[in-house]
């Protein structure tokens, strides 16, 4: 089985991306997906992150504005939250491992933001970075309801330059080209990584 790592800047179209993956047959692990469900009321995080950020909780759930308002910009707060939301993950990542193992899949997605950043790249076999040109890029995420200037400021500086998660990805998907020529760079990408699948199980 071939794990993919499946990466991108805030604004690149990773999700959309990642859906075609799935559309394609590909599963995906969406980490987003899974901290938004440990954020939720009920989550096992939300007991956890209250303890360490008192106030972010708000009817149960965890308020993701609020928490980032206290993480964004100080790597101390940054590193106490991800020792409480990395493990858990952890978890839910290796039920989904298993879940493909059952089902044979010859290809599997990880979709994580910060890959790269966290050094995730080391645990798969092959990284796919998602990106537009800079100016796309704003365009969407000042189009985001509560983004200002300072907001994505402080999010870019988090993640690493789009420069320089193209220069370490073995695909890049552009999204700035429209919906269907996007597909099909899926597409090709997922050709060549059924490929590589075969001959790997052929030898």
């Amino acid at each position: 089985m071939i794990v993919v790592g499946l990466t991108g800047s805030i604004g690149m179209g990773k999700s959309t991306t990642a859906a075609m993956f799935a559309q394609a047959g590909a599963p995906v692990y969406d980490a987003d997906a899974e901290v938004r469900g440990l954020y939720s009321p009920g989550g096992a995080a939300v007991g956890p992150v209250e303890a360490a950020f008192p106030g972010v909780v708000v009817d149960g759930a965890i308020d993701r504005g609020r928490l980032s308002d206290r993480v964004l910009g100080n790597p101390e707060a940054l590193a106490r939250l991800n020792a409480i939301v990395w493990p858990l993950m952890g978890a839910r990542r290796e039920a989904f491992f298993q879940a493909a193992r059952a089902a044979a899949a010859a290809i599997v997605v990880l979709d994580v933001p910060l890959l790269l950043e966290t050094g995730g790249e080391k645990t798969v076999d092959a990284v796919v970075v998602v990106s537009a040109p800079a100016d796309v890029q704003r365009a969407r995420v000042l189009a985001r309801p509560g983004m200002t200037e300072a907001k994505l400021a402080a999010i870019l500086a988090a993640q690493m330059p789009d420069a320089e998660k193209r220069a370490r990805a073995e695909f890049v998907i552009d999204t700035s080209q429209g919906l269907a020529a996007a597909r099909a760079q899926v597409d090709s990408v997922l050709a060549l990584l059924r490929e590589r699948a075969k001959r790997t199980s052929d030898r």
